[in-house]
């Protein structure tokens, strides 16, 4: 549980009661829940992810259905959740329980558990929709290499992955060289370069590096 005292952040396991637990019409037992970038700023007050106090803090989870008013779900169903503010303005994954709205839910899909999608997590889908995006843009592999930015973190090293696997030559962006040979041997990327090479805009009429980018860190890169 999450709280907020005079200004200072306070994180504890507490135990609650379930009449404790905030509006829904789905109550779910919660099995895994990753811990997500945000989750680690929200639980050491490092950064304005909490909205409202006392909040338990886990932006997404994976688990099964206990009790359901919506005619949706039912009692044993496998579901997941990622975002709508769980875990920010509503009370999140790292919990044993939570009650939701049944929008913000879906089925497990066929083959999966609730431990294998949270070992994908939020990061992991945040990287498939960038690589979709990717794909929806016409971008094949034999067209040049793609670069990815923050490519040692969550978002950035599945992104990485996934168009490794696809295929593409990918050129990984780091502020981390130690992990230079986790990037080649196991994500898989073609080319590991320091993040100092995009700390400042391109100039005008440079020669094209890459043909797409994942850009998970928002600075400045040449093109």
């Amino acid at each position: 549980m999450q709280s907020k005292v005079e200004g200072n952040y306070h994180a504890a396991l507490v135990a609650q009661e379930e009449s404790a637990l905030p509006e829904g019409d789905v109550t779910v037992a919660i099995d895994y829940s990753s811990i997500n970038y945000k989750d680690a700023l929200a639980i050491t007050g490092r950064g304005p992810i909490v909205r409202k106090f006392p909040m338990v803090p886990g932006i997404d989870f994976a688990g099964t259905v206990i009790e359901s008013i919506n005619p949706e779900y039912k009692t044993g169903d496998k579901v997941l959740l990622t975002g709508w503010g769980v875990g920010e303005k509503h009370w999140g994954g790292l919990a044993g329980k939570a009650r939701v709205s049944a929008e913000w839910l879906a089925l497990l899909p066929q083959g999966s558990d609730a431990r294998h999608v949270m070992a994908i997590g939020t990061a992991g889908f945040t990287a498939m929709l960038c690589v979709e995006a990717v794909l929806n843009h016409g971008v094949k592999p034999e067209d040049g290499p793609v670069l990815v930015t923050g490519a040692s973190g969550g978002v950035g090293s599945c992104a990485a992955l996934i168009l490794a696997q696809l295929g593409y030559q990918v050129v990984a962006s780091t502020g981390r060289p130690a992990e230079a040979d986790w990037l080649r041997n196991d994500v898989g990327v073609s080319e590991v370069i320091d993040r100092a090479e995009l700390s400042a805009p391109g100039k005008p009429l440079q020669k094209e590096r890459w043909v797409a980018a994942v850009d998970t860190v928002g600075k400045p890169y040449a093109g």
